[in-house]
């Protein structure tokens, strides 16, 4: 089928949906060791395709640039030699990881002498719906299969080509394994309509993950009759208590804003302790003005830095994700001020203290509710490559059924097993 084709999205969704459900069925029945191999046969193929995958990036490139397209979003989109090798890259790293299925936890045993434990098992059939970045193509594929699960890709238009290279080389790897090809599916068209589709397939797709901007998160929980993992948008902050030191603040600061401004877990508020702000913020401002940052400050804030262009933030500042090199700055009482307004404005993503206090931190370690928790580091380390997951499918800021940066781990589930020896209930 070719990208200009119209297809049935009323027929051929469904029916996508049904063979990923096979498919997720028979691969949950394979061994650690036929997933591992299917996923080296897929990164295998990735390097095979190099040239097809790398003319289609170019296709989508070009239509990106006409269509005016520049800056972080270009640079999302494109994939060159090294990028399609770290493709490859990291579906082995995904490959060589520790088996997440099988083993049995929390084993007890009850009076009647039975054994109680819990064992990991897929999900099922996982639907993903993305924007921009093409890598999450094979991210998502290798993170579910390695879980067990089928994986329905629906990626975004401006990377169409890309996407359908990707997961033809993708497909060709899973051909000969024994996986299923149709363990890894992509939607074939880009009409939204068929998101609408595949989210009416309940009966077949266990869960759906949408990444991308808040908007398309939004309407994807909105319509969907199936389990959706949130994450609306990273409002991430970083307090300065009153023992922070400059030079740790400096440098955590501005790696946090500056290093990536345009993703999720760059720093978008500052909050900064009243007793240490003399000593610490405008060293911390000058080294952001001179990175290339706006600064929108509190009252207090654009007092203190009064030969800094250091505009007034207004209500909305408090609440924004910029994913860009702007930064708001709070100067609150205390610790409690910090807490107070991350409870209050904060997207449940990601959050650290700078602080030389043991009982701050463990204090603000305890009280922050986010899925991320840093003490003494950068913001940016909110991600599971960093945090020795692999490659990362999303970041969850809903509660359930997962928390935070998300795993092969985390696209399982948990059945009882129970071993008896003839045990009947009285």
């Amino acid at each position: 089928m070719t990208l200009a084709e119209q297809i049935d999205v009323g027929t051929t969704i469904p029916a996508m949906a049904r063979r990923a459900r096979a498919a997720a069925l028979a691969s949950a029945r394979l061994d650690a060791g036929a997933r591992r191999r299917a996923l080296e046969s897929m990164a295998d193929a990735i390097d095979a395709n190099r040239a097809q995958i790398l003319a289609a990036n170019a296709l989508d490139l070009s239509a990106a640039e006409r269509n005016g397209v520049s800056g972080p979003m270009l640079d999302r989109l494109h994939l060159g030699e090294k990028a399609i090798a770290k493709l490859a890259d990291a579906v082995r790293e995904v490959a060589a990881q520790d088996d997440p299925l099988g083993t049995i936890e929390e084993e007890t045993v009850r009076p009647n002498g039975l054994r109680v434990g819990r064992m990991r098992i897929p999900l099922g059939v996982i639907a993903m719906i993305y924007e921009s970045r093409p890598n999450v193509t094979s991210d998502a594929a290798a993170l579910c299969l390695k879980a067990g699960n089928a994986v329905i890709l629906r990626g975004g238009s401006e990377a169409v080509h890309s996407n359908r290279a990707i997961a033809d080389a993708l497909r060709e790897g899973l051909a000969g394994t024994d996986v299923p090809v149709d363990a890894v599916q992509l939607v074939p068209t880009t009409d939204r309509k068929a998101i609408d589709v595949l989210l009416e397939q309940e009966q077949w797709i266990d869960l759906v993950i949408p990444r991308g901007g808040e908007s398309l998160i939004r309407a994807v929980t909105a319509k969907s009759r199936i389990p959706v993992l949130q994450h609306y948008k990273g409002v991430c902050h970083v307090f300065l208590d009153e023992t922070a030191p400059v030079a740790r603040a400096v440098d955590i600061v501005v790696n946090s804003k500056v290093q990536r401004p345009g993703v999720c877990n760059a720093l978008e508020t500052l909050l900064v302790h009243r007793a240490s702000a003399a000593k610490v913020l405008p060293a911390v401002a000058r080294k952001l003005v001179e990175a290339g940052v706006e600064l929108r400050g509190c009252p207090r804030t654009v007092a203190l830095l009064q030969g800094l262009d250091v505009k007034p933030a207004t209500e909305d500042d408090w609440h924004a994700e910029y994913l860009d090199l702007t930064l708001a700055i709070r100067i609150v009482d205390d610790l409690e001020g910090a807490l107070d307004h991350i409870a209050r404005y904060g997207s449940s993503h990601t959050e650290a203290i700078v602080t030389e206090d043991d009982a701050n931190a463990d204090r603000f370690v305890s009280a922050v509710q986010s899925s991320t928790v840093l003490v003494n580091a950068s913001t940016r380390f909110a991600d599971g490559g960093e945090l020795g997951l692999g490659a990362e499918i999303g970041i969850s800021t809903s509660k359930l059924h997962a928390f935070g940066p998300m795993g092969a781990r985390e696209l399982t589930t948990r059945k009882f097993v129970v071993f008896g020896q003839g045990q009947i209930r009285s």
